[in-house]
């Protein structure tokens, strides 16, 4: 019987048969690497003009042509939105730390991811990067190349595929690896919208809200970031993903199409977009009566400027004005216990065969 070296001897075996004169070489470590969407480095005016003039400059997020678009993006985008989005984020900022609470969440789910997976005797090295923003997924990729990290897989963490969000991410990585003469081999997470740790885990999140609540809520909303309606007749299949997802956490619940609806926030521009509408679909529940309404987003891993101030503060004032009485956000899973197994359990199954 043949027995198979551990990760370890092999490691030692390359080290131990180099010649004495070559340069030092670091490899055989196993990289992770968290990527979320991204925050800007503080609420003013440049910072934010900055974070917002690179996320909205991502072909995959504004289709349009650049003849046409660069114009509206520079002559009034970025005149003026930076101080409408700087007073937004204003409101939900980690004054403590001086961050947003999207990189706040990251890092700790990072750090807790390491603590769950442990670092198999340093061969394994979690990090978190930010899409847009810092700190960056070229310098992070960088970085652990550096530290010996010839394997990483990267996690966008985005349960449901959209060219909008995930391809964005693996279109950066790729660009930066084309820059690299030795190249890590890459894994990216797939979507993972129908996985049963996940819906699970977000149907268990609902039940333990619904029970620190006062009031019993007549309908929950899952709001979903919205994307144009021409993505995706275009081929995009988020809506899908979207869909299924409820849908699963529907039979989990057990709950009817009427006690847990889909809805759609955050559009942006003249298209038309996914719809219903969050906000509008709050605003007629209220007209038509509805008394108490929850409203959560498992599109969102993290907790953010469109979950804490858009559905939380806007969409929750939206309800009262209309005659809603009782509106509750439901968390993101974020850090918490449900959220870190879910992480943990993709990245597990994805890293098989390397660790």
């Amino acid at each position: 019987m043949t027995v198979q070296p551990t990760a370890d001897q092999a490691a030692e075996f390359r080290k131990a048969h180099l010649p004495a004169d070559h340069p030092s070489v670091k490899s055989g470590k196993v990289g992770v690497l968290l990527v979320n969407l991204g925050t800007p480095d503080a609420t003013d005016y440049w910072p934010m003009r900055r974070y917002l003039q690179e996320f909205l400059t991502d072909k995959r997020v504004i289709e349009w042509p650049k003849a046409i678009w660069y114009p509206i993006l520079y002559g009034i985008v970025l005149m003026t939105r930076p101080g409408k989005s700087g007073k937004a984020y204003d409101e939900i900022w980690n004054h403590e730390k001086n961050e947003s609470p999207l990189r706040t969440i990251t890092r700790s789910q990072s750090d807790k991811l390491t603590e769950m997976l442990g670092v198999d005797g340093g061969r394994v090295m979690i990090d978190w990067a930010m899409r847009y923003g810092q700190p960056s997924i070229p310098d992070k990729l960088k970085a652990l190349k550096d530290a010996g990290c010839d394997r990483i897989l990267v996690f966008p963490l985005y349960p449901q595929y959209s060219a909008t969000t995930t391809a964005t991410v693996n279109d950066v990585v790729c660009k930066t690896l084309l820059k690299m003469r030795w190249q890590p081999a890459i894994r990216t997470v797939p979507p993972y919208h129908d996985d049963p740790v996940y819906v699970n885990a977000l149907a268990k999140s609902v039940e333990q809200h619904i029970e620190s609540l006062d009031f019993t809520p007549d309908v929950v909303l899952t709001s979903y970031h919205g994307i144009p309606q021409s993505y995706f007749k275009r081929g995009d299949p988020y809506h899908c993903h979207c869909m299924k997802t409820t849908r699963l956490m529907r039979e989990v619940l057990g709950w009817d199409k009427d006690k847990l609806k889909v809805t759609f926030q955050s559009r942006f521009g003249p298209e038309e977009w996914l719809q219903p509408y969050t906000d509008k679909t709050v605003e007629q529940y209220a007209k038509d009566g509805t008394k108490n309404i929850a409203v959560m987003n498992p599109g969102f891993v993290s907790d953010c400027l469109e979950t804490l101030e858009e559905i939380a503060g806007e969409v929750g004032e939206i309800f009262e004005e209309n005659g809603g009485e009782n509106f509750s956000h439901i968390p993101c899973l974020n850090d918490s216990d449900l959220g870190m197994d879910v992480i943990a359990h993709i990245v597990r199954r994805e890293l098989g065969g390397w660790i």
